[in-house]
């Protein structure tokens, strides 16, 4: 078909993603697999980023994830997103300890699949991103010590794991 190699004369790499346009067609006529880390520290706090208000949902903490690229495994995903979104290296469960499932009502990014895997923090998170006080920037983190009130909408099924 015309339509496909078009779509596909676009795409240079699939494993190292996609072109913005492709990829938001994709969500919408598939669900997403990512994954969510679920990083304690010795204190049992939860690690959390701030995530600025956007098409999906409102602003808030949320768990670290991200979303498994074309051929990229599981474990490739889950170290890429700690050392992108953190800065940091982690030891991780090899089994996923939940699963959540969202749908969205929107045209974009509205199914998704995520698994939640247990972690531990073995250097990181970078310093420069920590939150200090007032209103958090998009991509600062902070140690919680119970499940904020402003936790994204669409981790609800993660409050009784942080």
């Amino acid at each position: 078909m015309n339509l496909i190699k078009k779509i596909e004369s676009k795409i240079k790499n699939p494993k190292k993603g996609l072109p913005k346009e492709v990829f938001l067609f994709l969500t919408r006529i598939s669900p997403m697999i990512n994954i969510d880390l679920l990083i304690k520290n010795k204190k049992k706090q939860t690690l959390l980023v701030w995530r600025e208000k956007g098409e999906r949902y409102d602003e808030g903490w949320h768990i670290p994830g991200g979303i498994i690229r074309f051929k990229e495994t599981i474990d490739k995903r889950i170290i890429l997103t700690a050392k992108n979104e953190l800065g940091s290296k982690i030891k991780f469960a090899k089994q996923p300890i939940f699963y959540n499932e969202i749908h969205l009502n929107q045209k974009n990014r509205s199914h998704f699949i995520s698994l939640l895997f247990e972690c531990k923090i073995l250097s990181g998170p970078k310093k420069k991103l920590m939150f200090k006080k007032g209103k958090p920037l998009p991509g600062e983190w902070k140690w919680h010590d119970k499940c904020p009130s402003n936790l994204i909408k669409p981790q609800y099924k993660y409050k009784k794991f942080i």
